[in-house]
């Protein structure tokens, strides 16, 4: 028989990491092995997709796998074990997996309150997040039963009579500090809907309250078929039983919005309401850029990269920071300043099929033209296969975004978030086009220029702007202005 102490050396467990800069949860993906399968130290043994990308997580030791958590499909808190490994198959019988709830088992405390003191672990990502904040100590087995005595209370007046009967108390909420418990993006999502936690019962895990706990609380009731109302303590349903498309007939298809998707729509909400957008647009003949992308196509130094029209837009624009560097700045809302940033990350705007992302290439006004090109292609490939990393969208200072490549001639963009500018490229058609004091068929486009009026004004707007049509209308001035 193994004793406890063999069993905890024998097993190690794999905590789902911050494959991120502080990201609270990851939705398993793909698990790329099963219970025993042999392991070895780095091998990538699932995928996860978090807010910003999907990521492959490689387990950190050797052995047999003894169990997976949690099913594809389920969205899981960071710091909670996804997988058990058998470090010494064959030394005894191993314990059968555990049967309970797939959670953070208590037994892992000890180990993370060893680490050093303002440190968190990670595997992946940015390596390890100096901190300065402490493990919230948690409330122990008192805050369960409080809990079940509430659900229980209130399961009974629902059964008996659909609603109380009477206005009744607010139910006692486990709190820590004279505060309910529960994450950031909870209290957030709570003060957004107007929801005071205080009134809010907890069913998360040591009285803690969940997402849909303050949905629940949010929700209106439907006196008309008490039967149908949902407990508001009863446990969410896992992500996994969820299909990723869900049809309710055949007149509609619901999609549940998480991951990428969902970040992409909170970052957009928020960039809209929270900058004050500022977009100006610009007709420009382009018939010359076009000619010196057929050049360039042709020319030695270019072999082996792609050679497009986006590559010497983003010249010209890089060279239009270079005549105007006020624009490539910050917003820091809260110390009240301005940060002008002296290297350019650029952004480029990539349709995948998990949403729009916004990888950048980093100090890309160093790069040579060839450099560019290179760093365009692979940037492109890498968003194409779903190989973006989280470190390849951060940091990004000024973006472009080419809906041309849709036939469309321009748009409003939206500035990604903690960017100052955003250049959208429309489609490029032959028009008529007056050129010499004659009407003659030009290659044409418009750009639109979107910047924060916070930092950017009228005046800087449209210099960077009228800089980069210039430029795409006589190219050769990438030598003159460079």
């Amino acid at each position: 028989m193994t004793t406890m102490t063999e069993t905890s050396a024998r097993f190690r467990e794999f905590k789902m990491p911050d494959v991120g800069e502080g990201l609270t949860e990851a939705e398993i993906l793909k698990w790329f092995v099963q219970p025993g399968d042999t392991v070895t130290d780095g091998q990538v043994v699932c995928e996860v997709e978090t807010a910003k990308a999907a990521v492959e997580l490689p387990i950190p030791f050797d052995g047999v796998v003894h169990e997976l958590r949690f099913p594809e499909g389920t969205t899981v808190d960071v710091g909670q074990v996804i997988i058990a490994i058998d470090v010494a198959p064959g030394s005894g019988d191993a314990p059968a997996p555990a049967a309970a709830a797939p959670v953070q088992e208590p037994a892992a405390e000890p180990e993370a309150e060893a680490e050093p003191k303002g440190r968190t672990p990670v595997l992946v990502g940015y390596g390890v997040a100096e901190s300065s904040t402490k493990r919230r100590p948690r409330k122990g087995a008192a805050a369960a039963p409080e809990a079940a005595a509430v659900a229980a209370a209130v399961q009974a007046e629902l059964n008996g009579h659909g609603a109380p009967a009477a206005p009744t108390p607010a139910p006692a909420v486990p709190v820590q500090g004279g505060r309910p418990l529960a994450k950031p993006p909870v209290r957030k999502l709570a003060k957004d809907l107007g929801i005071d936690l205080a009134t809010v019962v907890p069913t998360g895990k040591d009285g803690i309250i969940t997402r849909e706990d303050v949905h629940a609380a949010a929700a209106p009731a439907a006196p008309e078929a008490p039967a149908a109302v949902a407990s508001p303590v009863a446990p969410a349903p896992a992500v996994a039983e969820a299909p990723a498309v869900v049809s309710d007939s055949a007149r509609e298809t619901r999609i549940p919005v998480k991951g990428v998707r969902k970040a992409i729509a909170q970052a957009m909400v928020g960039s809209a309401f929270t900058a004050p957008h500022v977009t100006e647009f610009v007709t420009v003949d382009v018939t010359r850029t076009m000619k010196l992308v057929a050049e360039l196509k042709e020319d030695k130094d270019m072999a082996g990269v792609r050679v497009n029209p986006l590559l010497v837009i983003a010249k010209a624009l890089l060279v239009a920071i270079k005549r105007n560097p006020e624009v490539n700045a910050a917003w820091d809302e809260a110390n009240q300043e301005i940060v002008q940033k002296h290297y350019v990350n650029l952004g480029i705007a990539a349709a995948t099929p998990r949403g729009l992302i916004v990888p950048n290439i980093k100090d890309a006004h160093d790069k040579t033209l060839p450099q560019l090109a290179q760093a365009l292609g692979e940037l492109v490939t890498t968003a194409r296969d779903g190989k973006t990393s989280p470190a390849a969208m951060a940091g990004g200072t000024v973006t472009i975004t080419n809906v041309g490549v849709f036939g469309v001639d321009t748009g409003t963009p939206i500035l990604n978030p903690g960017e100052s500018a955003i250049l959208a490229v429309g489609a490029i058609k032959l028009q008529p086009w007056v050129h010499k004091g004659k009407v003659k068929p030009r290659q044409v486009t418009t750009l639109a220029l979107s910047f924060d009026h916070r930092l950017v004004d009228g005046e800087l707007g449209s210099k960077v702007l009228a800089d980069v049509a210039a430029i795409l209308e006589q190219p050769k001035r990438l030598i003159t202005w460079a």
